[in-house]
């Protein structure tokens, strides 16, 4: 009996080239583009890729809003607005990309924070995404400066950041689980953004934050009262 390449407990029962061997099917269902660098022509890629995407768009959801509510107390709505923005640019760009892993996002953030630095950090020719992400920050800064937090304020915004894709990657860069994090949660609350961005994708357009995929605003809470509508007599 062939164990799984993976968890070397159950039976494998399907062939994984990322592993070169056989793996069972739980562990293909739970650890595929996440764990596991997938090729983009594996055949049980296009059968699991849904799947994956919405059940790590439902866990994302909520730490996702506990960062938004998190950079409001840190820059206001500056700060929500230029994190908003890095979600938009990385969904437009990786999302119908199987190769794509979350340390070509945190890579991108610490690129870009090299870039807005006072400080001049010598550093070697930056990845495809890197450049596409300080290209449009830029210009976006350049169109809308008083909508998004400036160079000074930013630096620690993109740390924050690199620090919460790290956290929900488990710092394990090989993965995707942040990515498919991300693209699950649009494709699920907002799928008009969704679709708008795949069409959007060559243009070179770029949604304003703060009317693309921001959370819902936490509920107040409420006391019932002598005063309230709710009261009853």
């Amino acid at each position: 009996m062939s164990s799984c390449s993976y968890c070397h407990n159950r039976r494998g029962k399907r062939p994984c080239p990322a592993l070169g061997g056989l793996i069972c099917s739980p562990c293909c269902g739970e650890h595929r583009l996440t764990r596991i660098s997938c090729p983009a022509d594996c055949p049980y890629l296009d059968t699991g890729s849904d799947y994956q995407q919405k059940r790590l768009g439902a866990q994302f959801a909520p730490v996702r809003r506990d960062f938004y509510q998190e950079l409001d107390h840190l820059g206001g709505h500056k700060a929500v607005a230029l994190f908003n923005l890095i979600e938009v640019i990385t969904f437009g760009y990786f999302e119908g990309r199987r190769d794509g892993q979350d340390i070509e996002v945190v890579t991108a953030l610490q690129t870009l924070r090299r870039t807005l630095s006072p400080l001049h950090v010598p550093a070697g020719p930056a990845p495809v995404f890197a450049e596409h992400l300080k290209k449009e920050y830029e210009a976006f800064r350049k169109q809308n400066p008083q909508q998004i937090a400036d160079a000074a304020d930013a630096l620690e915004i993109l740390d924050r950041a690199a620090q919460f894709i790290s956290t929900f990657s488990e710092n394990d860069f090989q993965s995707s689980r942040f990515l498919g994090g991300l693209i699950g949660y649009v494709k699920m609350e907002h799928p008009e953004i969704a679709a708008h961005l795949k069409k959007q994708r060559e243009s070179g357009h770029i949604l304003l934050p703060g009317r693309a995929f921001l959370p819902p605003p936490a509920a107040e809470t409420h006391t019932h009262g002598p005063d309230c509508a709710h009261h009853s007599h």
